[in-house]
């Protein structure tokens, strides 16, 4: 059997730009979206929320994947910062104060795992949009999709697009309440490192990005 590296199986090709480059040619942009505390606002409030968010959905014309990322939350670090606090304190009641918090916080990880949530919009957009549009439903079926080449000029014109969907996706969430911002390259390699990679991820290691994939 061949042997088969790791990126045979991905299904992206490139990351340039802040884009993701699919093999198939078609684009991706990345944004990451902060949460709110629904549960907290008034039913004014979160009448007024849904009904931003039924109108944004409304208004996109084209296709959009939400992902929501749980991670379980590692805090030795912090711990570590505890037990240094416990170390410097003077005062003999608050360094008893510091040992129980932390044994505390301690016991309540040890019943249950933390987790954080991360919340993504993944956005496309296809260089042969407009032109599939044209073809009949029997060719869409029955006639098998060509790859097409994505050149230069090609790619400039698509991430152009795809930038502004992905203004349009942010402008109408940041309506609803919610914080967006664009992943860059550097963070789209260490997000996709991390889906890969868990248990690494959660102790806080990341792999060193070379410059040379910075673009």
């Amino acid at each position: 059997m061949a042997n088969l590296s790791t990126q045979q199986f991905l299904e992206f090709a490139q990351i340039k730009k802040g884009t993701i480059i699919l093999k198939n040619k078609t684009l991706r942009g990345i944004l990451m979206v902060s949460s709110l505390n629904f549960a907290l606002k008034s039913e004014e409030e979160q009448a007024a929320i849904i009904y931003q968010f039924q109108a944004f959905l409304n208004s996109l014309d084209f296709s959009c994947q939400i992902i929501v990322q749980s991670r379980r939350t590692n805090i030795t670090g912090y711990f570590d910062k505890l037990k240094e606090l416990e170390k410097k304190q003077e005062n003999e009641l608050l360094k008893i104060q510091t040992i129980e918090y932390r044994k505390f916080v301690e016991s309540l990880v040890e019943e249950e795992t933390i987790m954080r949530k991360t919340f993504f919009v993944v956005v496309p957009y296809s260089l042969g949009e407009v032109k599939d549009t044209n073809k009949g439903l029997i060719g869409g079926f029955f006639r098998k999709p060509k790859i097409p080449r994505l050149s230069e000029e090609d790619f400039k014109r698509c991430r152009s697009q795809l930038w502004q969907r992905m203004e349009f996706v942010a402008i109408g969430l940041r309506r609803c309440g919610l914080s967006v911002v664009p992943l860059t390259t550097p963070e789209l390699i260490e997000l996709f490192w991390s889906w890969h990679h868990p248990k690494e991820a959660e102790v806080g290691y990341y792999p060193e990005i070379l410059p040379d994939l910075i673009k």
